[in-house]
């Protein structure tokens, strides 16, 4: 897992290079297809679920500004003052790492760069919480009550994950609950972790493709994840380089 956690943290590295005013989002999901495949791993997302009749189409989810997640890479040229989520997966021997960014395209508003400082540091919020001995809700407490104070919401639609061998696995990981409630965490779980902010409301909508998730007021969002292996202490950040 630990190299399936670099190879993803290399491909957000080269989105954060890449990015910019006139890029697509289907030149994006190319480029990092290509270093998936280069590092000998496969796309965790293209064809999930399998034996779907809507199975993702692609490598990343690229969601740009009001999108939250699950966006479908395509002919949209990102433009200045855009914000834009990649979350990528990568499986490498049979085990995945999964993880998101939302980057800032060319200059944003003020609005928009509190947004990403606020849902970064929820999710650095919840992974201090994540170490063997404590409870699962002692993770999702410390994103929402981050979040709701300084006056964002979080979606209570979509999840964080258990992951390994599968892409998704038990237990779910909220991005709100109760401090002392839920599963006792132990060393050697593997989790996604991934605080997915919104403006002004925590309901979303789901288009007309079945995958992309929209704020439901049509305002801006931001969603940031890594893949952490819980310890005895401070937990082992897979998706970071």
């Amino acid at each position: 897992m630990r190299e399936a956690g670099r190879i993803v943290a290399q491909v957000l590295e080269l989105m954060q290079d890449w990015i910019r005013p006139g890029i697509t989002t289907g030149a994006l999901d190319r480029i990092a297809e290509e270093w998936i495949l280069r590092q000998g791993a496969t796309p965790s997302f293209k064809g999930y679920p399998s034996h779907s009749t809507h199975s993702f189409p692609s490598t990343i989810c690229a969601s740009v500004n009001a999108e939250l997640v699950h966006g479908i890479p395509g002919a949209r040229a990102l433009e200045a003052g855009d914000i834009i989520t990649v979350d990528v997966g990568a499986c490498y021997k049979g085990f995945h790492g999964d993880a998101a960014r939302t980057f800032a395209v060319g200059a944003v508003s003020s609005e928009a760069r509190a947004l990403l400082t606020v849902t970064a540091d929820a999710l650095e919020a919840g992974m201090s919480q994540a170490v063997a001995g404590q409870q699962m809700g002692d993770i999702s407490h410390a994103i929402q009550q981050y979040v709701e104070t300084c006056g964002y919401h979080v979606t209570r639609e979509y999840t964080g994950h258990g992951i390994g061998r599968q892409l998704h696995e038990d237990p779910q990981v909220l991005n709100y609950g109760q401090r002392g409630q839920g599963l006792r965490l132990q060393s050697g779980m593997t989790l996604a972790i991934e605080p997915m902010v919104l403006i002004g409301t925590p309901h979303t909508v789901v288009a007309e493709d079945h995958w992309t998730v929209y704020s439901a007021n049509g305002q801006l969002t931001a969603h940031f994840e890594n893949t952490i292996a819980i310890t005895d202490g401070e937990p082992e950040v897979l998706t970071r380089l």
